[in-house]
C-alpha cells in the first residue's frame, strides 16, 4: 500500500529546503552552492533535496516563484487601500522590508550572474510582468480619480517608479554601506513624488 504524503508536512518541507538553498546561494554564489552544501545547511539527504527538487537551478526556480507568488498575495493586500499614493508606498515598504532579510544583495548578486539562464531569464520575466502590471493597475485608476500626476503617463511612470526600486535593490546588492534601513526612508519619498508630483511648480 502506498504512503499516503501530508500536504502541510510536505510544504513544509519544501519551503525549509528552498529557505537553505537561499541562504547557501547568497553566501557562496550560484556557481558555488553545492547541492551538498545546501544539504547540510538544511539538514537533509541528498535524497530528500531531489525528491523535491530535481536540479539546482530548480530550486533557485522555486526561490523565485515565490517572490512572484508575493506580488500575487501583495496585490490583495492593496485593493482595500483607496489612496493610489498609499497603495504604491505600500509596495515599495514591502521591498524595503525584504530587503532588510541580509541575504538579500547576495542573492540578487547570485541570480545576475545566471539570469541568461532561459528558465531563470523567464522566472524573472513573470515576476518583473506581475510587478508592473499590479503598479499599472493603481496608477491608472488613481489617474482617473485625479490622485496621481497627469503630466507623465501610466507607463512612464511605471517606468520611473521601477528604475528607483531596481536601483535601490542594485546598491543593496553591491554597496555594503547602503541599507534598507538607512535608505528606505529616502525611497518611499522619491517614489511619493515621482507618482504625486508633490512639489512641483
Amino acid at each position: 500500500m502506498a504512503r499516503t504524503v501530508d500536504p502541510q508536512r510536505h510544504e513544509e518541507r519544501r519551503l525549509h529546503i528552498i529557505d537553505a538553498a537561499l541562504t547557501v546561494i547568497a553566501a557562496c554564489g550560484y556557481d558555488g552552492a553545492t547541492t551538498a552544501a545546501i544539504c547540510r545547511q538544511a539538514r537533509i539527504g541528498s535524497g530528500t533535496f531531489f525528491h523535491y527538487f530535481p536540479t539546482k537551478v530548480d530550486v533557485l526556480l522555486a526561490i523565485l516563484e515565490l517572490g512572484t507568488d508575493d506580488v500575487r498575495r501583495l496585490r490583495e493586500a492593496v485593493e482595500g487601500i483607496e489612496d493610489p499614493v498609499a497603495a504604491v508606498l505600500r509596495i515599495v515598504d514591502q521591498q524595503i522590508e525584504d530587503a532588510n532579510d541580509p541575504r538579500l544583495g547576495g542573492f540578487v548578486r547570485a541570480v545576475a550572474a545566471v539570469m541568461t539562464e532561459p528558465r531563470v531569464a523567464a522566472a524573472l520575466g513573470a515576476d518583473e510582468r506581475a510587478q508592473r502590471e499590479l503598479l499599472t493597475q493603481i496608477l491608472a485608476q488613481g489617474q482617473e480619480a485625479g490622485r496621481v500626476r497627469t503630466d507623465l503617463s501610466v507607463e512612464r511612470l511605471v517606468a520611473w517608479v521601477r528604475l528607483l526600486m531596481d536601483g535601490f535593490l542594485e546598491q543593496i546588492a553591491t554597496d555594503p554601506a547602503f541599507t534598507a534601513e538607512r535608505e528606505g526612508p529616502m525611497l518611499r519619498e522619491m517614489v511619493r513624488y515621482v507618482v504625486s508630483g508633490a512639489g512641483r511648480s
